[in-house]
């Protein structure tokens, strides 16, 4: 008998329908002799809606409160699901993140993982039960309730898996695994088999929504391997483990992320003496807004151009700061640009491949896409360009690399965020 940890996404559970046809598919892995914990996301875009209800009440949000409000989603979710269940004879049970005791440090909305206790998860796996965790959340070291940030029921269900020593973690979400590309964009994405966990590292954090980039660390570092598949069949998806097979047909490429999320911010004519970089990003790490990439500009008369990507989401938090800032230090202004699009290159074969980045910048200079910034790591490249370039980019990069599919991607494609 097998252990299995399932996770569902929000569209896997976006209506009564869909909740059925989990159950259905929970049942189906029960009834062949495994144990099952699943985790959900709340319905939807219900945590959206839950954020567009607080905004709409109060501009004042304490994260506490929020954290309050957020975990209500995917607790409606985890009850359905298990009606669901006992509708179809399966007995089932459950749970919020603190009752399985997924204990938290106290950073409210951005809360991580301190330990996982799962005690009331296998005394109801001993008695036969389905367990139905809600993802996303936990209780703090100070008994609060707690979030791990957007897309953490990824987080939870690798978490659980650890703690359990469960045989598979399955991520099941709308496609059908990890593709070369976004299909949307890049219709002859292809579909890989087995991806390395540094691969799909980079590929999280570059922008691809397939896993959370947290999730995809925690699964990496306590080796969990993650099975990516659709909810909606039962064909065989993506494992991202900690092996990458040796093919000499494989590229050295193994995908094309895109990401729109976010935003660059530049501080003009910044004064070029010591403890100005730090003066400006100590502020922004003490307020929780993640900068991307960065660049410095050479050094003219005395002053220097610093530019840096963040989350869209996060630039009403880093626009006060940025400013006063930029006050402080006695540059010359702020410039803001939202309407830029970042394009990454990911693949483990670039470690031994030179001439991949004098290959990507030909690429784009023959489809006239100008490049913003750059930023590199041992198996990624990553640009920044106007978002009217996006697709034409994406596609290009994707054609030059030896990475097309031969045929568009033809099974049915989420709607994009």
């Amino acid at each position: 008998m097998a252990l299995i940890v399932q996770k569902y996404g929000g569209t896997s559970v976006a209506d009564p329908d869909r909740i059925r046809a989990v159950a259905e598919h929970v049942a189906f892995t029960k009834r062949r002799g495994n144990d099952v914990v699943v985790v959900v996301s709340a319905m939807g875009k219900a945590t959206d809606n839950l954020i567009a209800l607080a905004d709409s009440v109060s501009k004042v949000q304490p994260g506490r409160e929020m954290d309050m409000l957020l975990t209500t989603g995917e607790r409606v979710s985890a009850a359905l699901t298990t009606m669901a269940l006992q509708a179809l004879g399966i007995d089932a049970v459950s749970f919020t993140g603190s009752q399985v005791g997924i204990i938290t440090d106290n950073a409210h909305r951005k809360a991580k993982i301190v330990e996982v206790k799962g005690d009331r998860v296998r005394e109801a796996l001993a008695e036969g039960k389905v367990a139905v965790v809600a993802g996303f959340q936990g209780v703090s070291l100070d008994k609060e309730i707690t979030t791990l940030g957007r897309g953490a029921s990824d987080l939870t269900a690798s978490a659980l898996a650890k703690a359990l020593d469960a045989d598979a973690c399955e991520i099941y979400t709308d496609v059908t695994g990890v593709f070369t590309a976004d299909p949307r964009i890049v219709p002859q994405a292809r579909k890989l088999q087995r991806i390395s966990f540094d691969e799909m590292l980079e590929m999280a954090g570059a922008g691809s929504k397939v896993l959370a980039l947290r999730s995809v660390e925690f699964a990496r570092n306590h080796n969990v391997p993650l099975h990516v598949r659709s909810s909606f069949t039962w064909e065989q998806g993506t494992w991202v483990t900690d092996e990458q097979e040796s093919n000499m047909e494989e590229p050295i490429i193994s995908g094309v992320v895109t990401d729109l999320s976010e935003s660059k911010v530049t501080i003009v004519a910044v004064p070029d003496r010591p403890g100005i970089s730090a003066a400006l990003f100590e502020p922004l790490a003490a307020a929780n807004v993640n900068v991307d990439m960065i660049v410095q500009n050479t050094s003219h008369d005395g002053t220097t151009d610093i530019s840096f990507t963040m989350p869209k989401a996060d630039m009403s938090t880093a626009e006060s700061i940025v400013s006063r800032i930029a006050s402080e230090i006695g540059a010359r202004g702020v410039e803001h640009d939202s309407d830029i699009a970042k394009i990454s290159l990911v693949g483990a074969g670039m470690k031994s491949s030179p001439g991949i980045a004098a290959k990507m910048f030909r690429t784009l200079a023959d489809l006239d896409v100008n490049i913003a910034m750059i930023s590199t790591s041992t198996i990624r490249i990553s640009v920044v360009t106007a978002s009217a370039d996006l697709e034409k980019a994406a596609r290009g990069l994707h054609s030059a690399f030896g990475l097309d599919s031969g045929e568009a991607y033809s099974a049915p494609l989420p709607e994009r965020k």
